[in-house]
């Protein structure tokens, strides 16, 4: 860490900006046992060579992520990133670029967001993609509010409960200024895990909107997602598709093809670490007919003066770039560098590379929840799953601290968001996951249950 010293006149200067009378006044509101915890006693006289091995000393008292057996996803994923990817994404003229203002000037940056395009069309089975989404939750919500401008006389959405609390908590915020929208939460089949699908077809009116739901959902469960694509369209509405896990969609069927008008997601999966949850990438693809009511920006391909191949920004709805009142959104920082880490991980895993990676994340997921069910621990949901599940556990608090004291992060407990499920922890099982991490996992929770 870097050495920024402050003299004592500077620290006064700063407490008096901030009408802060002493350093001891700004941190009051922390317990004054932390605070008497919190003081690091250092001997007078020590060399900076002595205080560094001192502080090594102390932080090696805490236990890192990598001393833990790790099974938490729920929308964040861990999966190997081949050194490729950081290489590349570390290489000065990506890592320091931004977004192209002169876009034309910029043809390394514009062919590497054409191309992230490119495999998110392939991945969703879509005709165009963009590529200026923050995470899959600003993404969904702008893909509501995407829906809204294609089928402005509509005002119910539709918007499944088995959805990541964080996504449909950015839709209700996206739409808290549109008091003319309506959002209907539909709720989860208890048994299933699914959208319950009478429920749907219950608010499935001639004033739809669009129905939004997880694909695989918050649960793991893959959603019927051509049954809502068709309940949806026969009420005149839209679909749209939410894949926080998208190395799903190397196994699952594109949602374009079952359905969905519109596919949104993360693509952290995809070569960036779960790093304290950030940053993401969402995606976003749709169908050609609807591309003038995208937001962000979409670079195309095209020919130069002399023949030659070249990219250009193609379309940009932002009101930076066009009038306000036709502007389709206010986004506007471009995650390319996160796009670029996406772009060669799926060019280096391939198709039949992500197939193969994705059979080998149901296969390890599956083989945990039998290993657990045989250890008395069952399934809450019976729905197919991908890489994730539910268990019950009954004492959630008890079984989670006997678990890490094992070594083991063994899940998300879904209680808090989910009162339904109180008792309950998803359980997620990747390819960073061995077989003795698995029984690791079923001894430590078996202890605490």
């Amino acid at each position: 860490m870097r050495f920024l010293p402050q003299t004592d006149a500077e620290i006064a200067d700063m407490l008096t900006t901030i009408g802060v009378p002493s350093i001891d006044d700004l941190i009051a509101h922390v317990p004054a046992p932390l605070r008497a915890r919190a003081t690091i006693k250092l001997a007078p006289g020590m060399t900076e060579a002595q205080v560094a091995a001192e502080m090594q000393s102390l932080a090696a008292r805490n236990r890192g992520a990598t001393d833990f057996r790790s099974f938490l996803g729920a929308g964040y994923y861990r999966h190997y990133v081949p050194a490729a990817v950081r290489a590349i994404v570390a290489r000065s003229e990506f890592a320091t670029s931004y977004t192209p203002y002169q876009p034309e000037a910029s043809q390394g940056t514009l062919q590497a967001i054409f191309e992230f395009q490119t495999l998110i069309t392939q991945l969703t089975g879509l005709e165009v993609a963009n590529a200026s989404m923050y995470d899959g939750a600003s993404a969904a919500a702008e893909a509501v509010l995407m829906a809204h401008r294609i089928l402005p006389r509509r005002n119910v959405v539709a918007l499944s409960r088995g959805l990541w609390p964080d996504y449909r908590l950015a839709v209700r915020t996206y739409l808290s200024a549109l008091s003319h929208l309506e959002i209907e939460e539909i709720p989860f089949d208890p048994n299933v895990g699914t959208i319950a699908i009478d429920s749907l077809r219950a608010v499935a009116g001639d004033r739809l909107l669009c129905t939004l739901v997880g694909y695989p959902n918050m649960f793991g469960i893959v959603e019927p997602l051509g049954a809502v694509s068709e309940i949806a369209h026969q009420a005149g509405g839209l679909s749209i598709s939410a894949t926080a896990e998208p190395l799903a969609l190397g196994l699952l069927k594109a949602p374009g093809e079952i359905g969905a008008d519109i596919a949104v997601g993360e693509g952290q999966s995809f070569g960036l670490p779960p790093q304290f949850g950030g940053p993401g990438v969402g995606f976003f693809a749709g169908r050609l007919a609807h591309v003038r009511q995208m937001p962000g920006r979409l670079v195309g391909e095209t020919r130069d003066r002399e023949g030659r191949r070249a990219f250009c920004l193609t379309l940009a709805t932002r009101e930076q770039h066009i009038r306000r009142e036709r502007a389709t959104s206010n986004i506007c920082t471009n995650h390319s560098l996160c796009a670029l880490a996406v772009t060669v991980y799926l060019s280096l895993m391939g198709a039949r590379g992500l197939r193969e990676l994705a059979e080998h994340n149901v296969e390890i997921a599956h083989y945990a929840a039998d290993r657990l069910a045989s250890a008395g621990i069952k399934r809450r949901f019976s729905g197919p799953f991908f890489n994730e599940f539910v268990v019950d556990l009954g004492d959630v608090p008890s079984a989670l601290q006997a678990a890490e004291r094992n070594g083991v992060l063994a899940g998300l407990p879904l209680g808090p968001d989910y009162p339904e499920l109180d008792g309950t922890i998803v359980i997620c099982a990747t390819e960073m996951n061995q077989p003795a991490d698995i029984d690791l996992l079923c001894e430590a929770l078996s202890k605490g249950v």
